[in-house]
């Protein structure tokens, strides 16, 4: 009689441990299981010390994982056993004298990664040999030299982490990288990119802010192309600017390459989820290619000169105008002392007449306050109705077609870099550095693909046809 002990049940509590004794299955076991929805082949894997008690955990052929409930599971049928492996092998990053030399940030992001199932937490690779070792194709790319700065949530990025990566960046430039690539979390990484693209100024060389929407261990994960791509921008891209290299469709053909101060993340699941808002991608990349798809981007130099201005002034905040909204809400945020407000206004850039009094009130005390769009494409035009110019006049500036997390981003850099000057504040914000703001909006720089109109259907059938 074979003997069973709590490592045969990782994870599992009650009811399951008794229903997985009964019918002799381990965690490790290949089994067919027979339930009221149907019957299901798979590897019993281990649960997550925070999981519910309810579900069986079997990961499929194709890949993916399943939860099966206790109480639709009629029989398990054991036919094999293999205890998986799930830390990821690590070979020796080859160097190549004649690659060029990428230095990769690492900030938190789970770039390349393996799961524990014991905490069903998702653990980073990041040393070069994991990274090797998860990406071969890496090393005909470039000589990868990685450092990991912080290991946080990119929720949790902040100014801390801003200044260090600013100036860690111009570092690796000077020290004479041909590019640097950070890898990131993508919930705020347009944040990021919005912020580095003012404190990392006039670089000569390639500045990619990478991530993955979904985990190394799902068969649909994006993290291998993306950091792929990512790396060949890095060293051999001739664009020198902050961009965001993500998925472009939703399949696996190319990246696209975003603009920092222009890219916005658009869907919380979609692996294309990053979109060039009010403008197009800077470029597409794919095996090894690089497309432009703009003109105007800086082009990649020879010199090692970089201006690094790492400044953050936290008294600033973005205010979503909603319909009602409260004169009181501007001024609790002057009282507590904030020093900057963006407002994210509606139609052209307008807010209530029942506001007007708090933001005079704050005008008066040296509170800046700028005007951004909530539709998030097209511009400011507070000329056209008479609210807008009421609103003009209160002292509120417009800022163009800025969307409103990088104003946010750049009034907590201008603030930072002129504590004592509001002018040149005003200045640095109404004057484009990284394209923040544009002269137009392309033709094409608005589309949405919404399904079951006629144009879509017909977009979709000359496609697929």
């Amino acid at each position: 009689m074979n003997m069973t002990t709590s490592e045969d049940f990782k994870g599992y509590r009650e009811p399951l441990i008794s229903m997985m004794k009964a019918f002799g299955i381990t965690v490790w076991s290949e089994v067919v299981a027979r339930t009221t929805q149907g019957e299901f082949e798979g590897l019993v894997l281990p649960r997550s010390e925070t999981a519910d008690p309810l579900h069986l955990v079997l990961k499929l052929s194709s890949g993916y994982n399943i939860g099966l409930r206790h109480d639709t599971i009629e029989e398990l049928s054991k036919f094999g056993y293999r205890k998986a492996s799930y830390k990821i092998p690590e070979k020796e990053f080859p160097k190549d004298p004649g690659k060029p030399r990428v230095k990769l940030f690492g900030t938190g992001g789970t770039i390349a990664s393996r799961l524990d199932y014991r905490t069903g937490a998702v653990i980073p690779a990041f040393s070069p040999g994991e990274l090797y070792g998860s990406v071969p194709e890496l090393a005909e790319v470039c000589n990868l030299e990685t450092e990991k700065l912080f290991g946080v949530f990119s929720e949790n990025m902040g100014p801390e982490q801003y200044l260090i990566l600013a100036e860690e960046i111009g570092k690796a430039i000077r020290d004479g990288y041909d590019g640097v690539v950070v890898g990131h979390g993508t919930d705020t990484m347009h944040h990021t990119a919005a912020v580095l693209s003012f404190m990392v100024q006039d670089s000569p060389v390639p500045i990619v802010m990478v991530g993955s929407q979904r985990s190394s261990d799902r068969p649909s994960s994006d993290a291998a192309q993306n950091l792929i791509n990512a790396a060949w921008t890095a060293a051999h891209g001739p664009i020198a600017e902050v961009m965001v290299c993500m998925f472009g469709p939703t399949s696996d053909r190319y990246n696209l390459l975003h603009r920092g101060t222009r890219v916005r993340k658009m869907h919380s699941s979609y692996r294309s989820t990053f979109r060039t808002l009010g403008d197009i991608p800077l470029a597409m990349v794919e095996q090894g290619k690089l497309t432009p798809l703009k003109e105007d981007f800086k082009p990649r130099r020879e010199d090692r000169e970089v201006t690094i201005q790492a400044c953050f002034d936290e008294r600033v905040t973005i205010l979503y105008y909603y319909p009602n909204m409260q004169a009181d809400i501007i001024d609790a945020l002057v009282e507590k002392g904030y020093r900057g407000i963006i407002i994210a206004g509606t139609g052209l850039g307008h807010v209530n007449r029942t506001v007007y009094p708090a933001l005079e009130r704050a005008a008066a005390q040296g509170v800046q306050l700028y005007m951004t769009l909530q539709t998030l494409w097209g511009f400011v035009q507070m000329y056209v109705y008479e609210t807008g110019r009421e609103i003009l006049e209160l002292g509120v500036v417009p800022l163009a077609n800025m969307l409103p997390e990088a104003a946010f981003m750049k009034l907590s850099w201008a603030l930072g870099l002129h504590p004592d000057d509001p002018q040149a504040v005003r200045t640095l914000m109404t004057t484009p550095i990284a394209g923040e703001m544009t002269p137009r909006e392309p033709h094409d720089g608005y589309l949405v693909f919404q399904g079951g109109i006629p144009e879509m259907k017909d977009f979709l059938g000359k496609t697929w046809s």
